[in-house]
């Protein structure tokens, strides 16, 4: 079953010149969820940051550490982002060639773990995981870069993983969120929401410049 709308601002956005102020502004503006674009330059077109980063950034939010990482392998580095205070780490079905062990890894490390697809993979790349996994994210832009335009393509895919994920909780009585993220916005996240999203990530439609803007943003998407 869907479950209350939750915002996860995307810090990929933010000012990094002061990632750890941006934190803590975004937490005290009703963010649920802190996401944390991880990106390799191989598996996605661009270089972000890595552990150490997330683990200096850990002390300025008690909100969720949410680390999607975009990185193929993605297996070496899972105890370290886990290790550097990530509460849920999401892993590309794209980038293991052995998805459930990579999967299991993450749990046997004590964090949620989490599946995510690009815009050209389809849903049923997630059947066989579907009962282990805490969260499945779907990309509505192609990886590697903020500020893209949503593909409507995607909405289709969203519902069905809804359908998805709705069976596996009546089968096993466990709660699966269905992450979306990529080009959302206060015009289209509504949509997003009424497809089956439960987690909207947001970037620049949150990251506006003016701390004193981000509540009303947040506000504006959880709609």
């Amino acid at each position: 079953m869907q479950q209350n709308t939750r915002i996860a601002p995307s810090i990929l956005s933010a000012d990094f010149a002061r990632l750890g102020e941006e934190i803590t502004a975004i937490t005290k503006a009703g963010a649920d969820y802190i996401h944390v674009d991880v990106m390799d330059g191989h598996f996605v077109p661009n270089l972000t940051i890595g552990p150490d980063v997330v683990k200096a950034l850990r002390p300025y939010s008690d909100a969720v550490f949410d680390v999607h990482l975009m990185i193929a392998p993605a297996d070496p580095f899972l105890e370290n982002f886990a290790q550097a205070g990530a509460d849920i780490i999401t892993i590309h079905a794209e980038a293991s060639p052995h998805l459930h062990r990579s999967l299991q890894r993450i749990k046997s490390l004590g964090k949620k773990a989490g599946v995510s697809i690009v815009p050209s993979t389809p849903e049923n790349a997630v059947d066989y995981v579907l009962d282990m996994v805490d969260l499945v994210l779907v990309m509505t832009v192609n990886p590697g870069f903020g500020g893209q335009k949503f593909i409507e393509s995607q909405l289709s895919k969203i519902t069905a993983l809804r359908e998805k994920i709705d069976k596996m909780g009546i089968k096993t009585g466990r709660k699966i969120d269905l992450q979306v993220d990529g080009g959302i916005t206060k015009l289209n996240a509504a949509q997003v929401i009424k497809a089956g999203a439960d987690v909207l990530v947001a970037g620049s439609a949150i990251f506006t410049g003016d701390a004193n803007a981000y509540a009303d943003n947040i506000l504006a998407l959880r709609g």
